[in-house]
């Protein structure tokens, strides 16, 4: 195994995307191997590199990292985005949990029957201005950060899933101005400004051709 950040998933955001945000925050440079067909997930399966038989997978620090949460956990702790004690990071393991809520009920609108769509997208509408938004915009009322005086994963998180917001609801964070100030502060952040611009790691919103991708390598749940 090389000293290479290297992760293993689709050309795609999935599960993958928070991780790439979070390396791309960290400054940290990765490679990508992008699984395109079955043979590449049996590979990875027969080596042993998928301990419970899923992606993502990160090769970092000579492991073979598998669980989203896992690896998310592990990047902020060696980088400095997990607070300064246990309990800043209680509170950061809370706010991060509720985006990564908000972000797989976007995720699973790639998956959902075209009938049901509508119905998907009104619930989750109504449960990011009911739910989700009001408690960032409590969270930042009287700081920069959600959690502490510095940059945390909670805040690389909150902008991600504020993005994927909008691009299905453009004016939603029209009632949260300290989330729409909270946007243009981690925007202007160099690394985060550089992996927001064309040509980075970042990936485009799921189409037709990913999910065929997605099928196939996993064939077997799809049957």
């Amino acid at each position: 195994m090389s000293g290479k950040v290297v992760l293993h998933y689709f050309d795609g955001r999935g599960k993958m995307e928070s991780i790439r945000w979070l390396l791309a925050t960290a400054g940290v440079e990765f490679e990508e191997v992008f699984l395109t067909k079955r043979e590449h997930y049996d590979k990875l399966l027969n080596d042993g590199a998928l301990m419970f038989q899923q992606v993502p997978l990160v090769e970092i620090d000579g492991m073979q990292l598998v669980q989203t949460k896992a690896i998310l956990n592990y990047i902020a702790g060696k980088y400095n985005l997990y607070g300064k004690d246990l309990k800043e990071r209680a509170l950061i393991d809370m706010y991060s949990e509720g985006t990564l809520d908000l972000m797989e009920l976007i995720l699973l609108l790639a998956i959902a029957p075209p009938e049901d769509k509508q119905k998907q997208l009104s619930n989750i509408e109504q449960k990011a201005k009911e739910r989700f938004m009001p408690v960032f915009e409590k969270g930042l009322a009287n700081s920069d950060f959600l959690v502490g005086n510095q940059l945390s994963r909670a805040d690389v998180h909150l902008l991600e899933a504020t993005l994927m917001l909008q691009e299905l609801f453009p004016t939603i964070l029209s009632t949260f101005p300290k989330i729409q100030a909270f946007q243009e502060r981690m925007k202007a952040l160099p690394r985060i400004s550089k992996f927001l611009q064309p040509g980075s790691a970042r990936k485009s919103p799921p189409d037709e051709n990913l999910m065929k991708t997605v099928k196939e390598v996993f064939s077997h749940l799809f049957k």
